[in-house]
């Protein structure tokens, strides 16, 4: 039995709310169960140096979580003046996510930044972050063609993250805290809607685990973003 009382392959209670900020060109707060994160997506007319001159746009992400965000107050890393490497690796990996889904040569030389902010974490922070952010990208660049900067949205597909592990050895989908501080495996899932890999994270924390139990895993995931599609599209409308 799950902590929660979930089945296996039960997400946890999903919400995905559109146009949460006020100032952002595009916005989404990602609720998964008690985990969760404000997306934000800002346009810059700017795109790093290194594309100056390429006609081709830049989408890149930036992570953090509140101080009590957690069951304790962790000091915020401008005040220790650096980023942590989990951070970094995060923050990254949402950037990476984003711009698999994104024709850049269609977003002309503008960048658009996505500031994932934790509220409230109980597990897969990252993989809320993801969803959450894909919602904000696409009101983003609507917002573009809407005033006229680009003629269509730039999106080659949608993009999710979820999460799934063994749990007292049963493999379960969209850990919480409760069952990923204790799961004998926990792997990270970024897939598409049309069911592309963007990207597989995932450790044994006993011992190792199988191809059939990675494969189960897999499964399962893919069953969590085909969910998820269905609820990033009914959160824009599509």
């Amino acid at each position: 039995m799950r902590p929660s009382g979930r089945l296996p392959d039960a997400l946890r209670q999903i919400s995905l709310e559109p146009g949460f900020s006020k100032y952002a060109e595009g916005s989404c707060l990602a609720k998964f169960g008690d985990t969760h994160v404000l997306c934000t997506a800002s346009v810059d007319e700017r795109v790093p140096p290194f594309l100056r001159n390429t006609g081709l746009g830049w989408v890149t992400a930036e992570y953090g979580m509140l101080p009590r965000s957690t069951g304790s107050r962790t000091d915020r890393e401008a005040a220790k003046g650096r980023q942590s490497g989990r951070t970094q690796e995060i923050q990254r990996l949402i950037g990476r996510s984003l711009r698999a889904v994104t024709n850049r040569s269609g977003m002309g030389e503008t960048q658009i930044k996505v500031d994932c902010d934790v509220i409230q974490a109980d597990g897969g922070t990252r993989t809320a972050a993801i969803t959450g952010s894909y919602v904000a990208l696409y009101l983003a660049f609507k917002h573009l063609v809407e005033i006229g900067k680009l003629k269509s949205i730039p999106m080659t597909d949608s993009v999710a993250g979820i999460s799934a592990g063994l749990y007292k050895g049963v493999a379960v989908l969209d850990l919480d805290y409760d069952e990923d501080s204790t799961a004998q495996a926990d792997t990270n899932f970024v897939l598409t809607g049309t069911g592309g890999i963007v990207e597989v994270q995932g450790t044994a924390e006993d011992k190792p685990f199988s191809q059939d139990q990675f494969m189960e895993l897999l499964q399962l995931a893919q069953k969590g973003v085909a969910e998820l599609t269905q609820i990033q599209k009914a959160a824009l409308g599509l």
